[in-house]
């Protein structure tokens, strides 16, 4: 993801990996994906900067449009869909970018420091590759889905229920769920890495599809008919060209009563990444006489890919967003310089973001349905975080560039902004670009 939403032709990049006695760390939301989001979109305001040029026109003038896809990356990335500038314009008018000067105005009558910024971004989804899934009817109308992914607080039960109830035709109420049972689900590699309805819904739906071909034999049997003859929609097997018909329970039970199972199971495997994309658009304000920072606004416009359950979407983005708001602005892992003791151990030292942290975001769905899987999903759990850091610090910046501040670095402590503000050069030595060059 080094090269973000640009038609950048060549890239290379050098990782030092450092051996240390800090406290051992593992992945959290978008781990990885935030830091490449804000290295490119840092660098776009930068290079924005440097070369007095619009930073949105920069962007624009960059920005691979969608007649590109797919788009094979110089990193190996293969882009198979997306609207990015598109992307960028829903945002920009969600948060009232025309109007923001009349705004930084207003807050410089109140003596604070106001900013606005904005990150395209684009979130690798997809981890480990193969998923399975069994899916199983039985006499008591129950349909239960067997899956190897993990809901930790993402709606499975949900989501899972609506796409297999649509795909069968069956009430959803009837569909029953099991996952991270290891008595009952032959295999699986959890939910990580944004994968598990693209990877895990896949396999579910490719399941269902094997138990209802294994039942056109038993409902032949029931309607006297060769199963090669059987045809099956809306939770019916039908006599093709008849309207004779029996329930895909009923099915199951004549199969119980036989001494077997109506099932199908299937492991399906991605044929890589998939690559959802959007972007955001933070504002803030700084008091200069104390550092502290307030996230005013923030916007995402967020291509998921297919939005299955719309709410759960927009309740994966809030928590997004605050998990990268929380690393922009407030989280820091400190040990004591002379003993290496960790001094921000719990969570009375270490600052999670709380609700009065934050805004009340404006999270918009702009899909672009995905080739590469049935349900035309990307994933929604990590791109909110992905692009979040980049574009509050880019906010923080641009309260600061009046300043003469060009560059801090996370978290955006008040004490860091306070020391980054008194070292800074004097107002009158900066100039800003005129918009539009």
């Amino acid at each position: 993801m080094i090269c973000g939403v640009y038609d950048i032709p060549a890239a290379a990049f050098t990782l030092r990996g450092v051996f240390t006695n800090t406290a051992a760390v593992h992945a959290f939301r978008g781990v990885g994906r935030a830091e490449a989001a804000y290295l490119v979109e840092r660098l776009v305001d930068a290079a924005a900067r440097e070369a007095g040029i619009d930073r949105m026109a920069l962007r624009r003038r960059n920005v691979l449009p969608p007649e590109a896809m797919p788009h094979a990356t110089p990193m190996g990335g293969v882009y198979d869909s997306g609207a990015f500038e598109r992307n960028l314009d829903l945002a920009l008018e969600a948060a009232g970018w025309r109007g923001f000067e009349g705004r930084r105005a207003e807050a410089a009558r109140r003596g604070r420091l106001r900013g606005i910024g904005v990150s395209l971004f684009v979130d690798s989804a997809g981890g480990a590759p193969t998923e399975f899934a069994e899916v199983e009817a039985g006499a008591d109308g129950i349909l239960t889905a067997y899956l190897g992914t993990q809901d930790f607080g993402m709606g499975h039960a949900t989501v899972y229920a609506q796409v297999i109830s649509d795909r069968l035709g069956i009430p959803f109420a009837c569909v029953r769920l099991v996952e991270g049972d290891t008595a009952r689900v032959r295999m699986g590699f959890g939910s990580h890495a944004s994968r598990s309805m693209r990877a895990g819904g896949t396999a579910m739906v490719l399941g269902a599809g094997e138990m209802i071909a294994a039942g056109k034999d038993a409902a032949g049997e029931l309607l006297e008919a060769a199963g090669a003859d059987i045809e099956y929609a809306q939770g019916r097997y039908t006599v093709a060209g008849t309207d004779r018909s029996v329930g895909l329970f009923a099915v199951a039970a004549a199969v119980e009563r036989a001494g077997g199972r109506l099932a199908g199971s299937a492991e399906y495997t991605t044929d890589g990444p998939a690559y959802p994309n959007g972007c955001q658009v933070a504002e803030v304000e700084v008091d200069p006489e104390t550092g502290r920072l307030a996230l005013i606004g923030h916007t995402l416009v967020l291509d998921m890919g297919r939005a299955l359950n719309p709410l759960l979407v927009h309740g994966q983005m809030h928590g997004g967003l605050a998990q990268g708001v929380g690393q922009a602005a407030l989280e820091r892992v400190v040990y004591d310089p002379d003993t290496g003791q960790l001094a921000s151990g719990g969570f009375m030292d270490y600052a999670l973001p709380r609700a009065d942290d934050l805004p009340s975001f404006t999270t918009l769905i702009e899909a672009v349905p995905s080739a590469d899987n049935p349900l035309g999903v990307k994933g929604c759990g990590e791109g909110p975080t992905t692009g979040s850091p980049a574009a509050v610090v880019n906010a923080a910046l641009d309260a600061l560039a009046p300043r003469g501040v060009t560059h801090i670095d996370m978290p955006l402590t008040p004490e860091r902004l306070w020391r980054t503000l008194a070292a800074s050069r004097p107002r009158s030595s900066i100039t800003r670009p005129e918009p539009g060059r």
